[in-house]
């Protein structure tokens, strides 16, 4: 009898795992509160339960008899994906605590203290409005996500209105108010876990867009592997995964936000997930391992199979990827063209994020993205000329003809 797997949420990147399920012969279910999600487009069936309703989703998992339940990308499914599994009593690769650490950045901040991984100095509310911290600041909510409640603060008087805008985008008023790392550079890290054992999958550059334009808090691309690579295995790697090893981690992806700061690495934000893009289409590529099987695997025996990340992977063969996030003007799209890039091999993996008849407003956070590419190429060279040929030919118009491109990303700015 072919094994239900339930897949929560259905953001396009969630189809990689409906295609490594169905390539494995598992029947596809993906439950979210949207009736054109992606990955719906592509499963076997859909449900229209929302991925926050633990207990009608437990429910209806026992009626339908569904054998395992996964999600590998989508921030606000990490809790209720380890509560349903509890309920079900099915295999997850985290548990509570688990959950808990790598979502709440208070409890998360304590927890890389203890292990020696460095983190961005922090103010409460009542040092930074007495003047006690320097500016600039920055403020977001503790459970932020896609940058939404996130503010850069250069006077008392932005402080203040930071503080309830980022009070009035999270789920309990509780806040972060840390130093504005301007100057630092932006990076990341992914791992995956089999059997307690790490392997570290990528490492990002990520460039930000710019000031002037309000888009300092989104980032415009992401480059692997990181040019300092080399720096943080020696310096950061082995208290890191010291952390995860005492947090008791033994199968799945966990990844971390931060800054190389002057050879420091602090980290902000993490996940029990991997990070929320189509990289791992660019790891398959290049490798011809599936991260999704062992996902899939894992939702259904408590293991992740066969499948196992190499040891040197990060470096990916001395080529260098991206994932290109275009952004648009505020406007309503009437027409999309250049998105069709089947016949560019450099192109592993195209997500549009608006489509015809989208109305795109200024929220200067990730609503202002176009599209997410993620591109391999030879080198850093064959790498800029791809993304300049793309932000030239992929283009969006409104309803009068107007070019809706906001910001074009400058290659110089990868070393």
């Amino acid at each position: 009898m072919m094994k239900k797997l339930l897949i929560l949420g259905g953001t396009a990147q969630q189809i990689k795992l409906v295609e490594a399920a169905k390539k494995m012969g598992v029947y596809t279910i993906v439950t979210d509160y949207l009736v054109d999600s992606p990955a719906k487009k592509v499963a076997d069936e859909a449900w229209m339960l929302n991925i926050k309703d633990v207990d009608q989703i437990v429910e209806r998992c026992k009626q339908e008899q569904v054998n395992g339940v996964i999600c590998g990308y989508i921030d606000p499914c990490q809790r209720p994906y380890q509560q349903i599994c509890e309920a079900l009593d099915l295999p997850c690769y985290g548990t509570k605590d688990q959950f808990f650490y790598m979502t709440d950045k208070h409890a998360f901040k304590k927890m890389c203290v203890e292990n020696g991984v460095d983190v961005i100095p922090e103010y409460t509310e009542e040092e930074a409005l007495s003047g006690q911290a320097e500016f600039p600041l920055f403020v977001k909510p503790v459970d932020s996500r896609g940058s939404r409640g996130q503010s850069v603060c250069y006077t008392t008087k932005q402080l203040e209105n930071a503080i309830n805008f980022a009070k009035s985008e999270s789920s309990n008023e509780d806040i972060l108010i840390e130093k504005y790392m301007k100057g630092t550079h932006e990076f990341q890290v992914t791992y995956f876990f089999v059997d307690g054992e790490p392997y570290l999958i990528r490492t990002v550059d990520s460039y930000c867009g710019s000031e002037e334009n309000h888009l300092e808090k989104v980032v415009a691309c992401a480059v692997s592997p990181s040019r300092f690579t080399d720096e943080y295995l020696k310096t950061a790697h082995q208290n890191v995964v010291k952390m995860f090893k005492a947090m008791g981690y033994k199968n799945g992806p966990i990844f971390m936000q931060g800054f190389e700061d002057n050879g420091k690495f602090r980290f902000f934000d993490p996940g029990l997930r991997f990070p929320g893009v189509d990289y791992e289409r660019v790891y398959t590529k290049e490798f011809g391992i599936d991260l999704m099987e062992a996902m899939v695997h894992y939702a259904l025996e408590g293991n992740c199979g066969s499948v196992k990340p190499l040891e040197d992977g990060v470096n990916l063969n001395g080529k260098r990827a991206a994932v290109l996030f275009p952004t648009l003007k505020a406007g309503k799209v009437a027409k999309m063209q250049g998105f069709d890039r089947t016949d560019d091999c450099k192109v592993v993996s195209l997500i549009p994020r608006c489509e015809i008849g989208s109305e795109i407003s200024w929220s200067y956070d990730v609503n202002q993205r176009m599209a997410e590419m993620d591109i391999l190429c030879a080198d850093t060279e064959d790498l800029k000329g791809e993304i300049s040929k793309l932000q030239d030919s992929m283009l969006v118009f409104d309803e009068l003809g107007n070019n809706m491109q906001y910001e074009k990303f400058s290659v110089d700015r990868i070393l």
